[in-house]
């Protein structure tokens, strides 16, 4: 079976030491790179599972490097995990935004670190594969993460995509707050309902507003043409 690649990004020589070091362990592939240039590069160049990266770096911090990498045309697109320290200036909806899939909270607990990686990427494995469908006006192209709307190419961050994926995919279907959660971001990762609340909104503006209907108390739900 093939290993997992693995980059790890951080300034901080000793914890890409004991980072790697427990990664290895676990019989992952590891590179890493204690900045966000050298990240970018390091990107282009290898099929990345998972990356992770620390929010706070001089020059190039992790949000810009991430937001970088969303824009790469990659074979791959890779998950891409924050690591921030308590206290630090964060927003958890921001990271979302730049295109993260998870964060990490220092200092770091192997056990948990690895755990967390592990559910995150069996999460990704058990997604659906890339394929085409429409709806409406839409025509949803999983494969490079892009929707059209009446044949005009459009092109959303990861978590915008795949929320607004789920909602075109099942017309008039309601979906809960909660279950939005657990679907886009997963049981794993905690965020807030202002998380939701940002996404709908930035694909409404991109999308349509009559397509994508408040049900209140409740949540969501698609309408189609």
């Amino acid at each position: 079976m093939a290993k997992t690649n693995v980059l790890l990004v951080d300034d901080d020589i000793d914890i890409l030491s004991f980072l790697k070091y427990n990664l290895d362990q676990e019989d992952f592939e590891t590179d890493v790179a204690s900045s966000g240039l050298t990240a970018l590069e390091l990107a282009k160049k290898n099929n990345y599972d998972l990356i992770i990266l620390d929010v706070m770096m001089p020059n190039m911090d992790g949000m810009e490097t991430c937001e970088k990498i969303r824009k790469l045309s990659l074979d791959k697109d890779p998950l891409i995990i924050f690591l921030t320290a308590r206290g630090e200036d964060y927003s958890q909806i921001a990271g979302f935004e730049a295109g993260a899939d998870d964060y990490v909270t220092k200092p770091i607990k192997p056990k948990v670190f690895i755990s967390k990686i592990n559910a995150l990427l069996r999460r990704s494995k058990t997604e659906l594969k890339p394929s085409k469908e429409s709806s409406g006006p839409f025509i949803i192209d999983r494969d490079q993460y892009l929707i059209f709307k009446n044949n005009k190419e459009l092109t959303l961050p990861k978590k915008e995509f795949e929320l607004a994926v789920l909602l075109i995919s099942s017309p008039g279907k309601v979906y809960s707050r909660e279950s939005i959660l657990n679907q886009v971001w997963g049981e794993e990762v905690i965020v807030g309902d202002r998380t939701i609340d940002v996404h709908i909104r930035k694909i409404r503006e991109k999308l349509g507003k009559k397509y994508f209907k408040t049900i209140k108390g409740v949540g969501y739900k698609y309408v189609g043409a």
